[in-house]
């Protein structure tokens, strides 16, 4: 049996949802490269009660290694360290070695601001070096260390070893190839099994198609059973996650087949690449620059585009062009057009696409027009209405009208999504592939 983990994320600030957990999801991917199975994530606040049932949760199911991040600090609520020491029955000491380097690592504040009490910085420092017995110190990125906290009785079975890490991001994760050295975790992940994930993404179909076609792969002797498979409706796209162990590779295989041989239109992508990712990989293989226009979606459009890194080699520019007035005098549309046919409309799409596309030199621009609620809706334009628009080199054009679901950020985020799905089509068509670049050309 393969080694089980658990992830507990303290904070109230977390549990509230007033700061968002990027921890969990962080730690679970780590955990996935090691081989290690995550069974239980949950998120406490900063009471010693819940924080210790949620390790008795863990330890009375077998778990091997618990992962714990936040409640390092100096200050009197942040108690992870003092509750896993009790939890592990390790007494608390005071690390004069390590209190000393985090002295160290405070001192220049003390310089910089003269106002600070030098006793409250003592105190508050030789609280974050007072450690469990046995513990392995992680030295501290930030000023908090982390800990790796073996069960009572260091090395034999009886408890989860518990791994305490900070609570920003910007420490843990440094931390996490010391923590991964230590010769308690690596004890407890001793039987980790290394597995094989492969992911497949599809846009155009609902989830239930997936459901039908693992009835159909079951049907034609793929032995599903030997798979982990999951689905995932994720922006507008549906995702399929497979874990396998290496020998089921050719299993996998046979699945990733059917998948392929049912939804050959929809399928597009088998190496777990995304659209934003295959877009960028186009525009800058062809050493092609892309402009946007963008109304409902307020720039978020622009910033898919410019994420990945080197975007400044294909991204020319942007305008937010949210009202008719800018729609005409930044992104050239005739203002005839939306008199006729309305802001959201084929032809505004479409003349968003191309007026951008003109005003900014770029080979390839996109317009987004609609509705994205929650009012301003009617009964020809309803909420979720969107017309997108990519216009390429020498004519080359795609725009579509789309009716997206949820709320206002859904319909602006999968608005995106489609705008980059029609990107990529278009870029992907042989005969705009054999166009040449075309900066600098007029459209008239």
């Amino acid at each position: 049996m393969t080694a089980r983990a658990g992830i507990v994320v303290t904070g109230t600030e977390v549990l509230s949802g007033r700061v968002r957990d990027r921890n969990g999801p962080w730690l679970a991917d780590r955990l996935d490269e090691l081989g290690v199975e995550l069974a239980y994530v949950t998120i406490v606040g900063d009471r010693p009660d819940d924080m210790e049932t949620a390790l008795r949760f863990m330890a009375e199911r077998d778990i091997d290694l618990v992962l714990m991040s936040g409640g390092l600090g100096p200050t009197a609520d942040d108690i992870t360290a003092e509750v896993v020491g009790r939890f592990q029955a390790r007494p608390m000491v005071l690390d004069e070695a390590l209190a000393g380097r985090i002295e160290a690592i405070v001192r220049p504040l003390l310089t910089r601001r003269p106002n600070l009490d030098p006793e409250a910085i003592r105190v508050g420092t030789r609280k974050q070096a007072t450690i469990p017995e046995g513990a392995t110190v992680l030295e501290p990125v930030g000023t908090a260390p982390g800990l790796v906290v073996p069960p009572p009785g260091s090395g034999e079975a009886g408890g989860p070893t518990v791994v305490v890490l900070p609570g920003p991001p910007r420490e843990l994760q440094p931390m996490w190839s010391a923590a991964v050295q230590a010769d308690a975790l690596r004890e407890a992940i001793r039987n980790a099994t290394v597995y094989e994930q492969r992911t497949l993404r599809l846009f155009g179909i609902p989830e239930s198609e997936i459901a039908e076609t693992l009835r159909v792969a079951e049907e034609e002797g793929v032995e599903l059973g030997k798979l982990e498979v999951t689905t995932c409706l994720k922006r507008g796209e549906i995702e399929v996650v497979t874990r396998y162990e290496p020998d089921s590779a050719e299993v996998y295989e046979a699945f990733a087949r059917v998948v392929a041989e049912r939804h050959a239109g929809t399928l597009f992508s088998t190496d777990g690449s995304t659209v934003d990712e295959q877009v960028a990989g186009m525009l800058g293989e062809r050493e092609w620059a892309i402009a946007v226009a963008e109304s409902c979606t307020g720039g978020e459009l622009a910033a898919r585009l410019t994420g990945p890194a080197g975007a400044s080699q294909y991204v020319a520019g942007g305008v937010v062009v949210y009202s008719n007035a800018a729609k005409v005098e930044l992104a050239g549309v005739d203002r005839r057009l939306i008199e006729q046919h309305g802001a959201v409309s084929e032809q505004v799409a479409r003349a968003l696409a191309e007026g951008v596309r003109a005003r900014m030199g770029a080979d390839v621009g996109v317009g987004v027009t609609g509705v994205a609620g929650p009012g301003g809706g009617t009964e020809a334009k309803p909420v979720g209405l969107v017309w997108l628009s990519v216009a390429g080199p020498q004519g080359a054009a795609l725009t579509r009208s789309v009716n997206l679901p949820g709320a206002r950020a859904d319909v602006r985020d999968r608005a995106t999504t489609v705008a980059l799905h029609l990107l990529r089509l278009l870029l992907a068509d042989p005969a705009v592939r054999a166009c040449p670049r075309s900066v600098g050309e007029s459209d008239g």
